[in-house]
């Protein structure tokens, strides 16, 4: 009777499990894979998971923030999301909307297009440095290299610290790194 009920609790599990597995999410952004005939959600990965007790990775400071809502939406359309949230740490140099709003008149819009995935995956990766260093400890650098295999310009103008031509106005710790706030879009040079 015993092993009966056993085999009746684990078919009860196994199948609320498998109930669970085959639903979508709440915003309906489940797509199937053809090959394999499962359900795969574009937003996977640490970016998407929820958590309201750690603290804030890079990604959860840029969404918070109203100064980088265009800075939020290249990231999401270039999806490099999940590379905001890795162990890091990061340094990451993030652009306000100001700044984005100087770029030419329609370049924001035009990088935001599928099309253009790839250069705007390139100009999110020129922002990005590994390391966790404060502005003081980057007026000892000349260069730093980027996560697009890039060098960047290190200038220190009093006690201002430019880094491709973008002056730190900011500075904002995260649990995977450091966001330095810029006043300028750094344009990576053309090779």
């Amino acid at each position: 009777m015993k092993t009966i009920n056993n085999l009746i609790l684990w078919s009860v599990l196994l199948m609320g499990l498998l109930i669970l597995g085959c639903k979508t999410d709440s915003k309906g952004s489940s797509s199937s894979d053809t090959s394999s005939g499962i359900e795969v959600s574009k937003e996977q990965g640490q970016a998407f998971i929820e958590d309201d007790t750690s603290s804030p990775n890079i990604l959860n400071i840029a969404v918070k923030s109203s100064d980088h809502s265009t800075l939020v939406a290249a990231v999401q359309a270039a999806d490099l999301e999940n590379a905001l949230v890795n162990a890091g740490p990061l340094m990451v140099f993030a652009p306000t909307n100001k700044a984005f709003d100087a770029l030419p008149a329609g370049t924001v819009e035009d990088l935001l297009k599928p099309e253009n995935k790839d250069a705007l995956a390139n100009i999110l990766k020129y922002h990005v440095t590994p390391g966790k260093y404060d502005k003081d400890f980057l007026k000892k650098f000349k260069n730093l290299g980027q996560a697009n295999d890039q060098k960047v310009t290190v200038e220190v103008k009093g006690n201002d610290v430019y880094v491709g031509g973008a002056k730190i106005i900011a500075s904002v710790p995260a649990s995977n790194g450091i966001i330095h706030v810029v006043d300028k879009v750094m344009l990576p040079p053309q090779e």
